[in-house]
């Protein structure tokens, strides 16, 4: 039984997507505050509902998808239903293995975790990390639970910040440049449907690329820069208007926002 404590957006799509790799409905329950909110899950993926007490008990891997401002809030409530034992994944970002561990009170083995939302198509980043009491097998056990929605790597826990600015924000980004991207079409007299049809086009095939080749991205931005052509000038532009330095300012201050929302 997997227990999915919290069920925002991560929670939800890590409960679609294991009912899509296989998982029977009746080897999931959620922990949900809100009555309406339980029966939406009920009848959307016909899982069972319970308490946050009643799903530590009964679950024998727990996953924790709350905010991380609720995060020792809900480790106190489940914190006398966790033997040594019971796996727990954390999802919440900020929130260190070693708090969980003191929170929890006992030798429980803990495996962080960073996911995104492209879970929901099978396409999810996630990377983990073990907690002092974790042992490879757990690991392995995070890992098959991951891996049916997308790929799974290891980290240091040391990096699991810089992760979350980097992939578990990273969709955001995505989204905003072709936001972007959108709009100048529709500034060049392109209709919104049309340019937007093709730069998420553009986006997957350059995404597809990068994976299938392997190839270090400025090899691949080279093979499209053309000597005097379209592409060097608006790579100019780019530079000009400190693009690049900006993606760095950026990914920085995610990372640094999840170090304060995990001191907090």
């Amino acid at each position: 039984m997997i227990g999915i404590f919290g069920a925002g957006k991560m929670g939800e799509a890590l409960i679609s997507g294991l009912l899509r790799a296989g998982r029977a409905p009746s080897g999931v329950v959620a922990v949900v505050r809100r009555p309406e909110r339980a029966e939406q899950l009920r009848e959307a993926y016909g899982i069972a509902t319970a308490s946050a007490a009643e799903a530590a008990k009964s679950a024998d891997t727990l996953i924790i998808t709350v905010k991380p401002q609720d995060m020792l809030t809900m480790l106190d409530e489940i914190a006398p239903h966790v033997p040594a034992d019971k796996l727990v994944i954390s999802v919440a970002a900020g929130i260190t293995t070693a708090v969980i561990e003191r929170r929890l009170g006992v030798d429980a083995p803990v495996v962080r975790v960073m996911s995104n939302t492209p879970v929901l198509v099978d396409e999810a980043m996630s990377v983990i990390s073990p907690g002092a009491f974790a042992r490879p097998e757990h690991l392995a056990r995070a890992e098959e639970l991951l891996r049916p929605v997308g790929k799974v790597l290891r980290i240091p826990e040391s990096q699991q910040d810089a992760a979350t600015a980097l992939s578990g924000s990273g969709p955001a980004y995505v989204y905003f440049l072709v936001e972007a991207m959108v709009d100048a079409g529709i500034l060049l007299g392109m209709p919104r449907g049309t340019a937007m049809e093709m730069v998420t086009q553009a986006v997957f095939g350059a995404a597809t690329m990068l994976r299938e080749t392997g190839e270090h991205p400025v090899i691949l931005r080279e093979a499209v820069t053309s000597p005097g052509g379209t592409t060097i000038a608006a790579i100019r532009e780019l530079e000009r208007h400190g693009v690049r330095a900006a993606i760095l300012a950026a990914i920085e201050a995610a990372r640094d926002r999840g170090r304060e929302l995990g001191s907090a």
